[in-house]
């Protein structure tokens, strides 16, 4: 179900009146029609022929003025670019609803182009139709100020399809290639590359549909990056500050997030994800930049290799920084050399992860 490059934006598509819709509208209530952040939703003309489309409604920031927006993908509000400012989002999104407008609870307001290094958008909300306080689904309140994403943090995501989950940070600095495809299921796929990103590394933390969730730090919820895209294995998320500079040039007025500043308790997660601790040790600034330094002078070799769907840096076991390369399974992964080494501080180590089909 993946591409080549086994990243994909995580947009749920579903038959137009096909059978299983119900079922999966009762599964959890990110499904079905709720004033909360974090749930289904869309732009009501991401449908084709054969499938509609939806993702998540992440959740709600402000401008200067007060007015309020839901923050979500390009691909989910603003139809992949093709979207015109007035355009109905609904929630639940249409594969939530038999491929039919529900609820409008947003009007599409701008977005981003799709290659800015960010994919989001903003959609004016509609008075009345969601919770004015910003809560998240299974998060509750989110602190508004920013954290940036750090190596071995522990994060969560309440999305569409997989609901409240957590986990930790893998690595930074990554560049990525994601395929979109301009229509929903059909039309021309073409691929954006990506630098600065956020990666999970989980099989559980996101699924087809989770596009848009609001990444936040377990640690008191603060937001930390976007989730817009992933593989079976991996979840990646625009850095949160890059995404709050690209939607505020966009709109013409500064961007921030709704939530409660007072917040300071952590996001109580399911299950054994909720005995790992909200905050993890991690390489120090210096060993990253160290490694980073090492990683620019050779992605584009990386890159280039076929079997490569993205770089980034992580951390071993002693939480040294590394850099961390992403593979397709099944590929043959060519290095072309045996090492790298910086100019004073010895070899730089590489983890490499596979992806799975």
């Amino acid at each position: 179900m993946f591409s080549r490059w086994q990243i994909r934006v995580l947009l749920i598509a579903t038959v137009l009146f096909g059978v299983g819709i119900g079922l999966l509208m009762a599964a959890i209530p990110n499904q079905g029609r709720t004033q909360f952040f974090g749930s289904s939703g869309g732009n009501v003309n991401n449908i084709g022929k054969s499938f509609c489309c939806s993702g998540t409604l992440g959740s709600l920031v402000k401008d200067s003025s007060g007015v309020q927006y839901i923050l979500s993908n390009n691909h989910v509000l603003a139809d992949t670019d093709q979207a015109a400012p007035g355009q109905n989002i609904s929630q639940p999104g249409l594969v939530d609803n038999n491929c039919r407008p529900a609820t409008t609870v947003a009007h599409f307001t701008v977005a981003p182009h799709l290659g800015t290094n960010v994919d989001a958008a903003l959609a004016k909300l509609v008075a009345g139709t969601m919770n004015s306080g910003g809560s998240i689904l299974g998060v509750g309140v989110p602190n508004p100020a920013p954290v940036s994403a750090k190596i071995n943090m522990g994060v969560a995501k309440s999305g569409r399809t997989t609901g409240l989950t957590c986990g930790s940070v893998q690595s930074v600095n990554t560049s990525v290639k994601v395929q979109y495809q301009k229509g929903c299921n059909q039309g021309l796929k073409f691929t954006i590359s990506y630098t600065n990103q956020v990666v999970v590394a989980s099989s559980s933390f996101s699924a087809a549909g989770d596009s848009g969730s609001l990444i936040v730090s377990k640690s008191a919820a603060h937001p930390t990056a976007l989730l817009f895209a992933g593989s079976s294995t991996t979840t990646v998320g625009n850095p949160i500050g890059q995404v709050l500079s690209h939607v505020s040039s966009s709109l013409g007025k500064q961007v921030s997030f709704v939530g409660s500043s007072s917040r300071t308790t952590n996001v109580s997660c399911p299950g054994a994800a909720g005995v790992t601790s909200a905050t993890h040790g991690g390489p120090s600034r210096v060993d990253i930049d160290r490694v980073d330094a090492v990683k620019g002078a050779h992605e584009s070799d990386l890159m280039a290799d076929p079997a490569v769907m993205a770089v980034g840096i992580g951390a071993d076991e002693q939480n040294s920084a590394l850099i961390t390369v992403y593979v397709e399974t099944g590929r043959m992964l060519y290095l072309r050399r045996k090492g790298c080494k910086s100019a004073d501080r010895g070899s730089i180590g590489f983890q490499i992860g596979f992806g799975t089909v």
